[in-house]
């Protein structure tokens, strides 16, 4: 029996050493992050990006400047300085040998008339109102198809309703479009602040922050005279050249906006409301059809916080993505990606993470004549993930295809997804490899929104295609108008028996599509799930003494120690599975907590836009109770950060307690003990 015994766990490490060897590769393993040298003491808090056609870079700054780059994707590149003093700079376009950009109050024409490397005319095509307010922003401009430019206008915000978007001046929360001889067309509004805008195949879309009337941010599709939600703008839909007739008055006849005092007299702050039954945006839309919905939702604190520009992937860069979007984020300082399709005649499709790490807020995207794409950064005053207050970055593609989902697409009875690799039959036909969750937003005058309405699909079946690219996978109950998140994390690569880099996409379903249902006589219903949940879980392997419960964040007993030991000689005996039952590394978890967008937010050592994974191991929580606070956060137990942490319902059981035993193992020794020593379930010291 000893022999029997230790071969068994010779075959049991080899088995964890292979595993080791194949470690799925990570994004960085394919999209590498480096930085664009600029010159001692420039501040590149960056507003705007453009490419010359002669492959020069031009640069705005968020502190008035304008540079050119020569040799941008050398590792010397040459900064030279074209304009300065402008104010307050969020975008920049090339045109017929001028550089555009809006200043905060106007749309400004720049040229070089003598050829010597600076602007020398400065030209107002137009000016628009300010009231003076710090948050009226002016982003742009976009070069539509016919030449004419867009430019997008943030509202202001109240005095002593300091949390509500104002219009406090003409075109403040609209899309102006805007033509080279100063005339202007009021485009659309409903916007709070449109730092994103993006011109996709001559269309305008653009991508807002989530605040005040959005729930969350998203790629949105702006056609003329449209209402993308926010009311503020709708107090200039009466001017003569409005294309939208849609009055203030006649929303808020029909929508409750919150305006209410407490008996002080006092402006009461509208705050989320529990067991309500709230207006939704959709529903909303059947009482006022100007409204423009996003046509892919990019889920708070998951895909962003405050999303940017919005850019199309070229034909012959990045792989299998061409001709896909890519969609900044200054407050998470990542970049996501988006799967447009139109169904019905409208936009729709799934966002998915792609590439996160960056110094600081990323604000403008641009490619590169090499197929590289620069990356504009700033946060100074707006806070993000990444601690730089600036930054000018590029992503650097290797080549290697990444196991990705590269497509998901709506069906009549479900979603089909391509894969970049073809996959493993096993693993693609087991149903437990997926799951499909729905939620939806709130529309109503609140910072924000939680996810509501909350379900869980059953999978009914999986068709996977000959070639191993494309499951289809039919899901029960599809909803209209709702955000579907689907996580893939069982299907494996044949290649290499990899996990997707990212195995979590969330599609806004809007239309359901016509077209054939699978027949069940054609799929796979295979189920693991089903034949895992008839067995004993798999015991723990040897433990010592001081290792944690996994489930109490406890150190174990000594009865516990000696029946986990139990289970594991009986289990090495049949031959059976184990696993190691210890806090795992940063290693370990570092691969989850990027998948899952944790390090968008969150720093092991440091403040970002959440705490310090070490501040939150001081409270003394158990793993359970970590848990149930990444499904349910309490913001308001941490006063100190503006971003509240969004519910994070997507993340998977498993991964969330293996994070809560590594955020638990970073305490300090007196408090893991202080913690570990009493038996009721509440924490000494609440966040």
């Amino acid at each position: 029996m000893k022999f029997i015994h230790n071969s068994l766990l010779l075959a049991a490490l080899s088995v964890v050493t292979l595993a080791q060897a194949q470690e799925s590769p990570k994004e960085e393993d394919f999209f590498k992050i480096t930085k664009v040298s600029a010159p001692e003491g420039t501040l590149l808090e960056v507003g705007g990006l453009t490419m010359l056609p002669n492959g020069d870079l031009g640069i705005s700054t968020r502190r008035g400047d304008i540079f050119i780059v020569q040799n941008p994707t050398s590792k010397r590149p040459y900064f030279r300085k074209f304009a300065s003093g402008l104010h307050e700079v969020l975008g920049l376009v090339y045109k017929d040998g001028s550089l555009y950009c809006a200043q905060r109050g106007e749309l400004t024409k720049m040229t070089d008339t003598n050829n010597d490397g600076k602007a020398d005319l400065f030209e107002t095509v137009y000016a628009w109102p300010l009231s003076g307010h710090y948050h009226e922003y002016s982003f742009g401009p976009k070069l539509a198809p016919d030449g004419t430019m867009f430019v997008t206008g943030n509202v202001a915000f109240g005095d002593e309703e300091w949390w509500r978007g104002e219009s406090r001046v003409p075109w403040r929360g609209w899309t102006m479009k805007i033509s080279e001889n100063g005339q202007m067309q009021p485009w659309a509004t409903g916007m709070r602040s449109p730092a994103g805008l993006g011109m996709i195949d001559g269309e305008l879309f653009y991508a807002d922050n989530q605040g005040d009337w959005q729930g969350s941010g998203g790629l949105v599709h702006v056609p003329k005279g449209a209402f993308t939600g926010h009311p503020a703008g709708l107090k200039w839909t009466g001017m003569p050249n409005s294309p939208l007739k849609l009055t203030a008055d006649q929303f808020y006849a029909k929508i409750d906006i919150r305006q209410k005092r407490d008996a002080n007299g006092r402006m009461i702050k509208p705050e989320n409301v529990i067991n309500e039954t709230p207006d939704l945006l959709y529903k909303v839309k059947e009482t006022f059809p100007e409204i423009q919905m996003p046509a892919v939702y990019l889920p708070h604190g998951i895909l962003g916080i405050s999303n940017s520009e919005i850019v199309n992937i070229p034909q012959g860069t990045f792989g299998p993505f061409a001709g896909q979007l890519l969609v900044g984020d200054q407050g998470m300082s990542i970049i996501s990606r988006i799967m447009l399709e139109k169904v019905k005649g409208e936009y729709q499709g799934a966002s998915i993470m792609f590439r996160s790490g960056f110094r600081s807020g990323v604000m403008r995207l641009a490619f590169a004549p090499d197929g590289s794409l620069f990356v504009g950064e700033t946060n100074r005053g707006w806070g993000s993930a990444g601690d730089a207050n600036e930054g000018l970055q590029r992503l650097v593609y290797n080549g290697n295809t990444p196991f990705e989902m590269r497509m998901v697409k709506a069906m009549p009875d479900g979603f089909e997804v391509e894969f970049t690799k073809p996959v493993s039959k096993a693993s693609a036909e087991d149903l437990a490899s997926y799951s499909v969750d729905s939620f939806i937003y709130k529309y109503h005058p609140v910072y924000g929104s939680p996810t509501i309405n909350k379900e869980r699909h059953a999978i009914k079946g999986v068709k996977l295609s000959d070639d191993g690219l494309k499951a289809r996978i039919i899901v029960d109950n599809l909803r209209q108008h709702y955000i579907h998140q689907l996580t893939i994390d069982g299907v494996r690569s044949q290649d290499g028996s990899y996990s997707l880099v990212h195995p979590i996409a969330y599609y806004t379903l809007h239309n359901i599509p016509d077209g054939q249902k699978l027949a069940m006589n054609e799929v796979s219903t295979k189920n693991s799930a089903n034949v895992a949940a008839k067995t004993d879980a798999a015991p723990a392997a040897t433990v010592k003494p001081g290792t944690v419960n996994a489930k109490t964040g406890k150190p174990m007993t000594k009865q516990e120690l000696a029946k986990a030991n139990a289970k594991t000689k009986n289990a090495l005996q049949l031959g059976q599975a184990v696993s190691v039952a210890k806090a795992p590394t940063y290693e370990e978890v570092r691969g989850i907590l990027a998948k899952n967008t944790c390090l968008a937010c969150h720093n092991a050592d440091k403040r970002q836009v959440g705490p310090a994974y070490k501040e939150v191991a001081k409270r003394g929580y158990t793993n359970d109770q970590l848990v149930e606070l990444i499904y349910n956060p309490k913001p308001a137990n941490w006063p100190d950060y503006a971003t509240e942490m969004p519910p994070m319902p997507q993340v998977p059981k498993a991964d969330a307690l293996k994070i809560a035993a590594w955020i638990n193992s970073l305490a300090p020794a007196n408090k893991a003990g202080a913690a570990s020593s009493s038996n009721k379930d509440e924490p000494k010291t609440r966040p």
